[in-house]
């Protein structure tokens, strides 16, 4: 949890950007991501000299040689500890002219450090910004793990309140309520095949290092924690880079956060993977065949993306695996083929396990669509008994575009820090969610008229659309209301009107 004065801090480096020119909320975090990533070499390199002079041996990874660069520049100078003390116009010609070139050049070796920073470019030309700046961030208190992943998704969390980027970002309390509905494992691995700025894997990283701290502890889990748990891909360099660092400030070591267009490039490499998709992937409508991975085509032949992603989840997962999406209600109730054959092959092929109706106001200010969650195991051979059904109609957040959260902050979000009132459960839905599906046995004995229901796959099949809206199968209950006849109803607006008439031949008397 960020104190009140670290906010301050973060809220006046961002101010010291727009007030500098840099008023663009999606370049600030990207240039303040550059900035963070030469701080964190530093800190790596800092760390390695340590480790070094303890053991009396020579550094491991060393990432600054102990020489001068190609202009002549000597690298000791490229290192955050050494530049932030240098006069403004000084640091911005080191800056400028050496560290982001030597960024580049990492990013073209290839190394895991450099991989997103091929195209880094110091985006502005001021150097009492860069100087102010660099001091801002070097006064804040970020060498413990939890505070830094805070001070860098408050960071993300101004992209939302910015403007159109907020489309980047799927609300925080959402995405855990998600993690939590899926209860990761250790020996999971998780992709989020439209990752942004890798929310959902930072989520899980959490997620387990508060539910499964002893995994840490073994040489096997943590290799695999640091190294071959998390992959998230997207086709925008600039998310790339802000999810990785996310990704990085978070503690995981080495996440494979790559460039792909993933409804365009074939699977073949990595079909059935992953144990464990979760993702809210961008639906833009429609992709032109020429351009669509063919071997999403054979799954489902569409140009709609929302129904191209659902292949694309079957496709990467493996047998076994599980999923949690955000989908566009289209896909619950469409009545094209392929959106038939998408559900068909939920419910009849694989294991539909719940489907989770989001209020339409979730995503504002950015988008007013209605969406669901699906929940699913992918089995090839079938599974659905009973599906669940939550119809949720509040997140904890007004529904409008200002999004002005409806209780305190410890009773917000999936897992709140206080046990709601059935008074504060109707502002914030999400922890009966978690607590009913922890519970699903209970569902069963629920009728179709409550906020959860089960429906059974014979019932679905049934509709011959395999209609998964909820609408189609919740129980509206009308409250049957007594009325007067009409007869009486007139007598008594005739009474009244008559007791008007009088009152106003008395008041007019008075004033004659």
């Amino acid at each position: 949890m960020l104190t009140g004065n670290i906010r301050t801090q973060i809220d006046q480096i961002w101010n010291a950007f727009w007030s500098g020119g840099v008023s663009n909320p999606l370049s600030v975090i990207e240039q303040l991501t550059f900035l963070l990533f030469i701080k964190r070499l530093d800190e790596i390199h800092t760390r390695e000299e340590s480790k070094a002079e303890m053991l009396g041996q020579p550094m491991e990874r060393p990432i600054f040689p102990e020489r001068a660069d190609d202009k002549g520049e000597p690298y000791e100078n490229l290192r955050w500890s050494r530049f932030k003390n240098f006069e403004a116009r000084e640091m911005m010609r080191v800056v400028d002219e050496h560290v982001f070139p030597f960024l580049r050049q990492m990013g073209e070796e290839g190394t895991s450090y450099g991989t997103h920073m091929r195209d880094a470019r110091l985006g502005f030309s001021n150097a009492n910004l860069l100087s102010k700046v660099v001091q801002m961030l070097d006064d804040i208190p970020m060498e413990d793990r939890d505070t830094k992943g805070d001070v860098y998704e408050y960071m993300l969390g101004k992209i939302a309140s910015a403007g159109q980027n907020g489309q980047f970002r799927t609300p925080r309390h959402i995405i855990q309520l998600m993690v939590h509905l899926m209860a990761p494992t250790p020996q999971d691995v998780i992709c989020d095949p439209a990752a942004g700025t890798c929310g959902f894997l930072v989520a899980v990283g959490e997620y387990l290092r508060e539910h499964h701290p002893e995994m840490l502890r073994n040489k096997d889990l943590r290799d695999h924690f640091h190294n071959g748990m998390f992959h998230g891909f997207d086709f925008d360099s600039t998310m790339l880079r802000i999810g990785a660092m996310n990704m990085t400030v978070h503690g995981v070591e080495n996440p494979d956060v790559s460039y792909r267009d993933s409804l365009a490039e074939e699977h073949g490499g990595d079909a059935g993977t992953y144990s464990l998709i979760l993702a809210n992937p961008p639906f833009a409508g429609s992709l032109d065949y020429d351009t669509t991975a063919k071997d999403l085509l054979k799954i489902v032949k569409t140009k709609k993306t929302e129904l191209l992603f659902m292949a694309l989840f079957l496709r990467l997962l493996r047998t076994g695996g599980r999923a949690g999406v955000i989908v566009p209600e289209g896909v619950l109730f469409g009545s094209s083929s392929a959106h038939k054959d998408i559900r068909r092959m939920l419910v009849e092929d694989h294991k539909l396990e719940a489907i989770i109706k989001l209020p339409s106001g979730v995503f504002r200010p950015y988008a007013g669509v209605s969406c669901a969650i699906v929940i699913f195991t992918k089995t090839g051979v079938g599974g659905t008994e009973n599906v669940w059904f939550y119809d949720m109609a509040a997140d904890g957040f007004s529904l409008d575009d200002k999004r002005t959260p409806l209780l305190d902050e410890d009773k917000l979000g999936a897992v709140p820090e206080v046990a709601l009132t059935e008074g504060e459960h109707a502002k914030n839905n999400l922890p009966d969610i978690l607590s009913r599906w922890q519970a699903l046995d209970a569902e069963t004995e629920r009728s179709r008229a409550e906020q959860s229901f089960m429906v059974t796959a014979a019932d679905i099949i049934a509709t011959e659309s395999w209609d998964l809206s909820l609408n189609r199968y919740k129980v509206i209950q009308h409250e049957e209301v007594d009325h007067d006849i009409p007869a009486d109803i007139i007598a008594e607006v005739r009474a009244l009107n008559k007791h008007i008439s009088e009152g106003l031949d008395r008041l007019e008397e008075m004033l004659r």
